[in-house]
């Protein structure tokens, strides 16, 4: 298709001297909502529910994947949205940065506010970023927990609240602070959030405005956090702290491949983006390098593109295919791997066709595709910002 142009949250406890040390000699709130606004698209049909949505990013599915035609718009009309979960019900979940507002969308494709977090303070690129859910492992609907990237007028920080009611009347509890104290700034603030097959949390930073605090193991910033659902370092972390990875200029997506790779998006500064293969203690080099080096102290990327064809932000990923959104490319990047190596050349999805793509999302058989035109740096059509959702069957 061709597109037209027409407060209260309790601080989490400050991290033990113990570790801070440990990483210096190292060498490497809620205001509930209700109320709802009917944002189907005039010839919307129900939404067609997964036939499987995974608990944990990694499947047992074929290796390759491939969309099965264009996305359709599930829901039009969004305020520069940043962040998509689909929930096992079916039922997705939308951020928006600049109002702080978490929306839920039911099958019908009506959007209703589940809750706004007031600590959000908007400013260039930060907001209220990435979501993540973790649900229970029985059928209690309040025990799932909703985690929230978000930017404060002081840092960045994650939260997380109860995810309280059933579909179509769901609300968000009290919330409190998992990890704070990651900087901020007007640019590079990351904020993607996912939980790993291995049930722990990442959370991927930007260098705010630093690029040196990327090398620093003491900083937060500029790193890929492995978390504890808690806040906690993860058990097995390369130095005992928060720090996963280090390096990273603007980390803005994570998925893992079924293979349990786990795979990160990354703005470049003028002349690459990245496409990474994350490791536990990696470094990719930012400010040192960026794109790929004959420095042996850092990891090279799999993919590097220009910011024109590019300017990746999430990823999802079905089998051993990854689906790369891209801002400033206005397309999605399909990508095959097999363990850890790139299979073919990358495919260039629907370019031109959907405006800036700020999220991907697989949940089962569907990839769901999240807009972001409205944020001052696309051109915004009638509709936007849009959720989409095309349907994924194997190659061959």
């Amino acid at each position: 298709m061709t597109r037209s142009t027409g407060t209260g949250i309790p601080a989490r406890r400050s991290r033990p001297a113990a570790v801070a040390g440990a990483l210096l000699a190292s060498t490497l709130l809620l205001s509930a909502c209700t109320g709802g606004a009917d944002r189907r698209p005039p010839d919307h049909e129900a939404t067609p529910t997964p036939d499987e949505t995974p608990t944990a990013p990694v499947d047992a599915s074929p290796g390759w994947w491939r969309p099965t035609g264009s996305p359709i718009d599930v829901v039009t009309q969004f305020e520069v949205p940043w962040s998509v979960v689909v929930l096992d019900d079916g039922t997705q979940l939308v951020s928006q940065r600049d109002d702080g507002a978490v929306l839920e969308v039911d099958a019908d494709g009506l959007a209703r506010a589940v809750g706004e977090i007031d600590l959000t303070a908007a400013v260039g690129e930060g907001g209220l970023l990435g979501i993540a859910v973790r649900e229970g492992e029985d059928e209690d609907e309040d025990d799932a927990l909703l985690y929230a990237y978000v930017t404060t007028a002081d840092d960045n920080r994650v939260v997380r609240m109860q995810l309280e009611g059933e579909a179509g009347d769901r609300r968000l509890g009290g919330a409190e602070v998992v990890i704070d104290g990651i900087p901020r700034d007007r640019v590079h603030n990351g904020g993607r959030i996912a939980f790993g097959p291995d049930g722990m949390l990442y959370v991927a930073t930007g260098d705010a405005g630093e690029p040196d605090a990327a090398q620093d193991p003491a900083s937060l910033a500029g790193k890929i956090l492995r978390l504890t659902p808690e806040g906690e370092p993860a058990p097995g972390n390369p130095l005992g702290s928060e720090v996963y990875s280090l390096g990273h200029r603007n980390v803005q997506g994570l998925a893992w491949t079924q293979d349990g790779i786990l795979w990160a998006s990354e703005f470049g500064q003028d002349r690459f983006d990245e496409l990474n293969r994350i490791e536990a203690g990696g470094n990719y080099g930012w400010p040192v390098v960026e794109g790929a080096s004959d420095d042996e102290r850092f990891i090279a990327p799999l993919i590097t593109w220009t910011p024109e064809e590019a300017s990746p932000s999430g990823v999802a990923a079905r089998g051993n295919t990854l689906f790369v959104a891209g801002l400033r490319g206005e397309r999605v990047w399909q990508i095959d791997v097999d363990a850890g190596a790139l299979v073919g050349e990358p495919v260039a999805l629907w370019p031109g066709e959907l405006g800036r793509v700020r999220d991907a999302v697989v949940a089962g058989d569907a990839l769901w595709l999240l807009t972001n035109n409205t944020d001052g740096r696309g051109n915004a059509a009638a509709g936007d910002d849009r959720l989409m959702r095309v349907t994924l069957v194997p190659e061959g």
